[in-house]
Parts: C-alpha cells; structure tokens; sequence
C-alpha cells in the first residue's frame, strides 16, 4: 500500500485501512471518488437541489477527513450512507428552522395528545411530557433531548455523548416508546 501510483487499484477496505494509518488523504480522497455519484444522488434526493446537493457532498468529504479516524467502520457503505442522510437532514432542519420526523418515527400516533415535534397543548401536557422525560434512562433522555430538542443529528449525538451510533437510534426509538406509553398513562389515555 506504499505506493501511490497503484492506488486506484487498492480495495476500499485497503483504502480506508491506509487513510487510518497513514492519515494522507490521497487515500480517503480516493475511496470518497467512488462513492461521489452515491452521496450526490442521495443529497439531491433530500435537499431537492443541485447546487445543495453538490455542497453537501464537499462539506460532507471535509468532514469525513476529520472524523474517519475516530470511528470503528465495519461496512463502509452503510456507514457513509447514514452520514450522508444525517448531513443533508441536520442542512434541512437549519434552512427550515423545524424538525423533520420520519412518519415511522412519529412519536405518537394517537392524535389526542401531542408529538415531540408540536407544542404541548395544555399545562397538564407539558407536565406529563416533563414528568415522563425524568422517568427515562439517562442515555434515552440525552439521545431525544439533542435530537428533537436541540435539533442534532445521529452524527452529532454520536460525536457529543460518546454513545454508538446503533446505541443512539435505538436510545431516541426506545425513549420515544417509553414517553408514549408514559405519556398516555399519566393522561389516563390507554
């Protein structure tokens, strides 16, 4: 892996292995290329935009340069991937100033008592929703409080609490049915 001129031939495992070790960026620069079309394709998607997208997907490389080294990356692909979505979602949440869940990620779906994206309706909301916040693990309280309160992506949480990034989405889906069932018993709602 020592010399440059072959690494266009070099696998992407060797690639990330050599950037790891080497932090010369010719590396990652390389393995990035060919996943450009990827990232720039599923920017788009999110942001609806080429000149957004093709942002993304630079801002998206300085980043990774920075960040690479400090993860244990076992499948590259999925892995980028989730970067890329966490980037063009965290892009999104900051033009539109409002919080994006996914239907499937609906905190609640009974429409009598409001989701962590609306405001509570009553004060008798607002304190089960309090109340209900203290009754959760510490790790599910900071995972939804930067994610629907502070606005941060899977990335951020991951890079601010230390915690895996399979641990946080399972933290924000956990707690989000822990505020459910808490929620409707203290409304006497179940």
């Amino acid at each position: 892996m020592k010399n440059k001129d072959k690494i266009s031939d070099f696998t992407n495992e060797n690639l990330l292995q050599a950037f790891i070790e080497s932090r010369d960026v010719a590396y990652f620069g390389e393995l990035y290329r060919r996943y450009i079309p990827l990232v720039y394709g599923l920017c788009l998607k999110y942001l609806n935009n080429q000149e957004s997208a093709h942002d993304a997907v630079m801002d998206i490389f300085a980043t990774l340069v920075e960040k690479v080294p400090q993860y244990e990356i076992k499948n590259f692909n999925t892995w980028l991937y989730s970067v890329a979505k966490n980037h063009c979602l965290h892009v999104l949440r900051k033009e539109k100033q409002t919080s994006f869940v996914n239907i499937d990620d609906a905190f609640v779906e009974n429409e009598a008592i409001f989701t962590l994206t609306d405001k509570p309706q009553s004060q008798e909301e607002t304190d089960a929703l309090a109340y209900c916040l203290d009754t959760l693990s510490e790790e599910q309280r900071v995972s939804i409080n930067y994610f629907f309160y502070e606005e941060k992506s899977y990335a951020d949480i991951v890079d601010l609490t230390g915690f895996a990034l399979s641990k946080v989405k399972s933290y924000i889906q956990n707690g989000k049915r822990n505020l459910k069932s808490c929620i409707m018993k203290v409304l006497q709602l179940s």
